[in-house]
């Protein structure tokens, strides 16, 4: 049974994703903040762990135990405010990049020894507004930028025994609209105005967890083998680059 870990899989997409993966036949661990942990526990028969992406001993704590993983999915995603570049405090910046690319930069470097004797595939969850910028977004889209160019970068150095692939969702019906998992109580004030995002999808409905899962799982598998440093977007129609 091979091993997938997914870091920041207590969120939304995460828990699909782990339900899905473990009824293929995954052997699959969850890692995230303990507070997310504690409010969505894994189901029976998924492995969690503790892990916070702005310690670098925590992200080493975490990977202690394993000896071999097949597929890792980062999915964590944090982002702080809507606020012109002007207006955006120094270290409100600097939290969002330290977790969202920096962060991703320490865990793949924990990743990818276990990962290199028999291979495997890695998938990085960014976000439409890496490439789609919208104003007021701007820490954030620059965190999910650098985090494509990561992901690129690490499909040339790994290859051909890792593959490493993005997948670009479009806003998701989760909780990271009202203040994230872990880091809030999920319940602020909706970051964006669904009617009016819904209007402007051609496939007129915003995206749910489901419909992130079904690509994340495609790029964990066969039938993706020759994709490596590509990013897919999932987003219903509303950005075509």
């Amino acid at each position: 049974m091979d091993n997938l870990v997914l870091v920041g899989g207590a969120g939304g997409i995460g828990r699909a994703l782990a339900n899905r993966a473990h009824a293929d036949g995954w052997k699959v661990t969850v890692m995230d903040l303990e507070k997310s942990l504690l409010k969505h526990p894994p189901a029976n028969g998924i492995k969690s762990k503790v892990i916070d992406l702005t310690d670098p001993y925590s992200i080493v704590s975490a990977f202690s135990g394993f000896s071999e993983i097949s597929g890792f999915v980062n999915l964590a995603g944090y982002m702080q405010g809507l606020h012109s570049i002007e207006k955006t405090q120094s270290n409100d910046f600097d939290n969002v990049i330290n977790l969202n690319l920096k962060g991703a930069f320490l865990v793949a470097k924990e990743v990818l020894p276990f990962m290199r004797e028999n291979g495997g595939s890695v998938v990085n969850v960014v976000s439409g507004l890496a490439s789609n910028v919208r104003p007021n977004y701007g820490a954030y889209a620059i965190s999910k930028a650098g985090l494509i160019n990561l992901t690129k970068t690490l499909a040339l150095e790994e290859a051909p025994k890792i593959r490493v692939n993005a997948v670009g969702p479009s806003a998701v019906d989760t909780a990271f609209l009202r203040g994230g998992t872990g880091r809030s109580d999920e319940n602020e004030p909706l970051s964006l105005d669904i009617d009016n995002y819904i209007k402007i999808t051609p496939l007129a409905r915003m995206a749910l967890p489901d419909d992130i899962v079904g690509p994340i799982m495609f790029l964990l598998g066969s039938d993706s083998g020759f994709m490596t440093g590509q990013t897919l977007w999932v987003n219903g129609g509303g950005y075509m680059p």
